[in-house]
């Protein structure tokens, strides 16, 4: 307890689930919390200014600080806002954590480009909308805590969330420049892709898997931790709030540019995209050529996590594949 005391934060997506839980133990520990929320439902629509408040007054109500926001972080004058509050109402700002989010699930063919759109701009946007105020505040005081949340679903591809995962892997790769812009200044920039139980899992239709699996479409999930793989995760999203917050802590100076899977007891720290394996030669490469070592060699081993229908006649595939 404490650990945080004097600094302020801003929580976007504060009203319920994983910000909710994150926003209250950053008061637990002694900090201001500017409570963010649109307070809107998990598609986006009718705008409701509850849940951030009654978060502010449960925080109050335990002994801690904190004020709502209820701009939505998909513009710049709604990032700027916020940042602006936390200033206005505390003083200063030294922890922003990016939380919001939205769900538009579709198959690709059929995404109409407002549900694209929507959710480009909530979550990718609205990183930005938020990150860039806050990093001049940061830059200028030569401190400062961005905590960004990524997802499984840009991280490894989840089907249906070709817009969600691609802000998500947006977000992923903002994270790591992000904490190269700021972090000779003494900011650090992280981010967390949690497995928690939340209303926007609530809203997957039950038989999505069934459908997918049907579809012959995998759904890949974080490393298990040795020997802890045949326990239940814990889903709550208050899970989530430990790691998040020890982030935001100045015993985490020199954490940066990382992303964490966080899920019940297990926190695992994301491998950067680096080359796995190679071929070489001098010179150009034949296409005859490569149509011999990228199977061999390169794809050697590895799966298609959605191989086509078994009784597809497709030209390339080898007979042994189709029986």
């Amino acid at each position: 307890m404490g650990r945080l005391d004097g600094r302020v934060a801003v929580v976007t997506g504060a009203g319920r689930g994983i910000g909710r839980g994150v926003a209250k133990l950053l008061a637990q520990e002694g900090a201001a919390v500017v409570v963010n929320d649109f307070g809107v439902n998990v598609d986006g629509s009718k705008p409701d200014s509850g849940p951030a408040a009654e978060v502010v007054d449960e925080i109050k109500s335990a002994g801690g600080k904190a004020a709502p926001n209820f701009d939505t972080v998909a513009t710049v004058d709604g990032g700027e806002r916020m940042i602006q509050q936390a200033l206005d109402e505390f003083g200063r700002l030294d922890i922003l954590v990016n939380v919001a989010g939205i769900l538009r699930d579709r198959m690709i063919f059929n995404m109409a480009e407002q549900e694209w759109d929507d959710v480009i701009a909530v979550h990718l946007k609205g990183h930005y909308a938020t990150t860039k105020p806050a990093s001049i505040i940061f830059r200028q005081q030569r401190y400062g805590r961005i905590i960004n949340f990524s997802s499984i679903s840009g991280l490894g591809g989840l089907p249906g969330q070709s817009n969600y995962g691609a802000a998500k892997a947006g977000i992923a790769g903002f994270t790591r420049v992000v904490a190269r812009d700021l972090g000779r200044y003494g900011v650090t920039c992280n981010a967390i892709s949690p497995g928690a139980a939340t209303r926007m899992t609530a809203t997957i239709p039950q038989n999505a898997s069934q459908l997918r699996a049907r579809a012959g479409t995998a759904s890949p999930a974080p490393r298990p931790a040795p020997r802890e793989s045949t326990v239940p995760p814990m889903r709550e999203p208050e899970y989530v709030a430990p790691m998040t917050v020890f982030l935001a802590c100045d015993e985490a100076w020199n954490v940066n540019g990382k992303v964490f899977y966080v899920a019940g007891g297990r926190i695992s720290l994301a491998h950067e995209e680096t080359a796995m394996r190679q071929i070489q030669k001098q010179g150009m490469w034949t296409i005859d050529e490569l149509r011999e070592q990228v199977p061999s060699n390169l794809m050697y081993g590895l799966t298609n996590p959605a191989p086509p229908a078994p009784d597809l006649d497709l030209p390339g595939r080898p007979v042994a594949a189709m029986q």
